[in-house]
């Protein structure tokens, strides 16, 4: 099975760039990066040393319903290129040492009970196709372990 990885879409992220309020209904709070741990979730690249990157909270769900998870997300503050799904599972991904939480949804975009998972960095591409192997699974999306921040959504190539 070959695996698209897409980050926030890029008319989202240009709206919140230009001052759309979040999920909560704020204005995003722009910071500078140190250049350690903020990684941009349209790019997924990290947002280097001395940059400005926006903070917001984050539900990407296209309506309100009980299973529209939300959560704190960086992105940077200027316009950078969205990441391309056919490229793989991002490297900074790969290599982070916290662990991924994977869960699968259905087309109704509602969790699909028995795909949560926590995986080791190096299994999350394993982990993925078992979970979209199930015809009830539309989509996954991926969060951190540890802060459960959104960190991408994986879809089956078509």
């Amino acid at each position: 099975m070959t695996l698209r990885y897409s980050g926030m879409p890029s008319d989202l992220a240009a709206a919140y760039r230009a001052g759309a309020p979040d999920a909560n209904g704020l204005a995003p709070e722009r910071r500078i990066s140190d250049g350690d741990g903020v990684p941009c979730r349209h790019c997924l690249e990290n947002v280097a040393a001395g940059e400005a990157y926006l903070v917001l909270a984050y539900r990407p769900f296209p309506a309100l319903q009980p299973y529209a998870e939300l959560g704190p997300i960086f992105l940077h503050a200027e316009a950078c290129p969205a990441y391309e799904p056919a490229a793989g599972l991002p490297l900074r991904e790969q290599q982070g040492k916290s662990g991924r939480i994977l869960r699968g949804y259905g087309a109704d975009d509602r969790i699909v009970y028995g795909t949560g998972i926590v995986v080791a960095n190096d299994g999350i591409e394993a982990a993925a196709e078992a979970i979209l192997e199930r015809s009830d699974v539309a989509y996954v999306h991926m969060r951190s372990a540890t802060n459960n921040c959104f960190t991408l959504r994986i879809d089956r190539a078509t």
